[in-house]
């Protein structure tokens, strides 16, 4: 199993991008802290290390140097606040792999996980199909039937989190998390207009509610 390192001193933001690579089948462990981080990554083998560089002991910079000068190779996807760019070019001068901007939603955070691991083509697909509907995540095209129909950013990527999970029943929160990311606001009902747009454009008969669970895309 793909093993990922968090370094993550927020909880919530930890939390969130643990849960979500769970689902997805990587075992996850966190760490809080810049010497916690350097210990679980010289002492443990991982695959991926996602660091935050706003650290309250050592911070995310000094941890990437000192796991490049130990010779660790391992891929590393900094997590940077959206006006830091000087920190940003320092960290991929000093050997990080990739870096996602704060506040993200955790699609694209799953996609450059992917990315960075270089995962073979079965694994991460250029497609994704379910009964009438197929999503070419390349060219961002929906088509139902063969027909294609026009989507939104917000709704392609819903309806990508349903075909990623066919026929398994998704959560108001989980749809929330993957598609909204971590400030997404539990009391909105964006989720339930988000599925009405996509019923509309894709047919009722798709995305199914299952009462007091979520939403299962039925195709």
């Amino acid at each position: 199993m793909t093993r990922v390192l968090i370094v993550e001193d927020e909880a919530r933001i930890a939390s969130f991008i643990s849960k979500g690579l769970r689902a997805e089948g990587y075992a996850t462990t966190v760490a809080k802290d810049g010497a916690a981080a350097l210990v679980s990554a010289t002492s443990d083998p991982f695959d991926l290390i996602v660091l935050d560089l706003g650290l309250p002991d050592l911070d995310g910079l000094e941890v990437l140097r000192r796991l490049r000068r130990s010779g660790t190779g391992v891929p590393v996807l900094i997590l940077t606040a959206r006006d830091g760019v000087d920190a940003t070019v320092t960290g991929l001068d000093q050997g990080a792999d990739d870096y996602i901007t704060k506040p993200f939603v955790f699609e694209e955070l799953l996609a450059r996980v992917r990315a960075r691991l270089r995962e073979p083509r079965s694994a991460d697909p250029g497609a994704l199909s379910a009964g009438p509907v197929t999503l070419d995540l390349r060219t961002r095209r929906a088509t139902v039937d063969g027909h294609e129909v026009e989507l939104t950013a917000r709704e392609f990527a819903l309806l990508e989190a349903f075909l990623r999970h066919p026929g398994q029943v998704l959560s108001r929160e989980q749809l929330l998390s993957h598609v909204w990311g971590y400030d997404h606001d539990p009391g909105s009902n964006v989720v339930e207009v988000y599925v009405g747009y996509l019923r509309r454009k894709l047919g009722d008969q798709l995305i199914g509610t299952v009462r007091g669970m979520g939403y299962r895309f039925a195709g």
